[in-house]
């Protein structure tokens, strides 16, 4: 198998006069969580269904696991999981029986389903709730099996569509570790969407992002803060007053600050020496508990790249 899971050259898709996916170019190493991030309307489910074989491009192409969309969307799609919007899971039937009808329709051999949805249902720590009927189930347990069915017959690729929202925090975390296992221990590659920067940080080796169907940038979560956020200051204290900011920002290494109670953010022109600001502050009679020094967030660097584009 090639090393590029995904390799997609100038897709476009327009429904009527509008260019929901728009010169789009990109390439997925295999093996990686890879994170494909922007607004809502900007293009990311049209652009999973496309490689799905599921809508036709209006130009251009892609390839997945080696097989062209046009050509041979079979062959994909009996060689990639998908976990989209609906969980595709019969909530009157049990966990089992859920995984039983799938395996069914992959065509696995009795003896090879029965060891998977053993193996997955354990996986996902859901084994013992085998018989219980999914609709009686949380939506964190339901998401769990939801996964389990995209991985039933064993997929090389797994596309995934907000695989956490809604969930609470521990379910959450939960779905993070199984898709970090997953990618680790059984080299599964990963394509997923998310508003979640800080499930990003935690996943995806690496990130695209797109507005309006274009691609504005792609890169690891660490160089593109490297390349679009800016060095910051967080400060714990108290006695921020108007006046303090207003001296901060005349700060000729100071691009502007963030307040919130008694925990101000300043962000810095470029990586400089924090003592003067420091100083100043002290000197203006703010009482400081705590200084860190740090780079943007990604969501901050989501947030710049967004207002770049307007």
């Amino acid at each position: 198998m090639s090393d590029i899971a995904i390799r997609i050259e100038n897709l476009k898709h327009f429904f009527g006069q509008v260019k929901a996916v728009d010169g789009l170019s990109l390439s997925v190493p295999a093996g990686m969580i890879f994170g494909f991030l922007g607004p809502n309307g900007a293009g990311k489910t049209t652009t999973i269904n496309i490689l799905l074989g599921l809508l036709e491009p209006t130009e251009g192409g892609a390839e997945i696991l080696g097989f062209d969309i046009r050509t041979q969307a079979d062959e994909i799609r009996s060689r990639t999981g998908a976990l989209l919007e609906h969980t595709g899971l019969y909530e009157q039937m049990s966990a089992e029986e859920n995984l039983e009808f799938y395996g069914r329709v992959w065509r696995m051999p009795a003896p090879e389903r029965d060891a998977r949805i053993k193996e997955l249902l354990s996986l996902m720590g859901l084994w013992e709730r085998r018989s219980d009927s999914a609709g009686k189930w949380s939506q964190g347990m339901k998401q769990k099996l939801a996964l389990a069915r995209a991985l039933m017959h064993r997929p090389l690729l797994l596309f995934l569509d907000e695989p956490t929202a809604g969930l609470d925090v521990a379910a959450a975390t939960a779905i993070r570790n199984d898709l970090a296992n997953l990618a680790r221990n059984e080299g599964v590659t990963i394509f997923m969407t998310t508003h979640n920067m800080a499930e990003v940080e935690k996943l995806c080796s690496q990130v695209a992002v797109i507005r309006q169907g274009k691609l504005i940038a792609v890169d690891s979560p660490d160089e593109l803060r490297k390349k679009t956020g800016s060095p910051q200051i967080e400060v714990i204290g108290k006695g921020f007053t108007e006046d303090v900011l207003t001296l901060l920002e005349k700060h000729t290494e100071v691009s502007g600050t963030e307040l919130d109670n008694n925990h101000l953010i300043i962000y810095l022109q470029e990586d400089t020496d924090t003592a003067p600001l420091v100083n100043l502050m002290v000197s203006e009679g703010v009482q400081i508990e705590e200084v860190r020094k740090g780079k943007a967030s990604l969501e901050q660097v989501f947030l710049t790249l967004m207002e770049e584009e307007e």
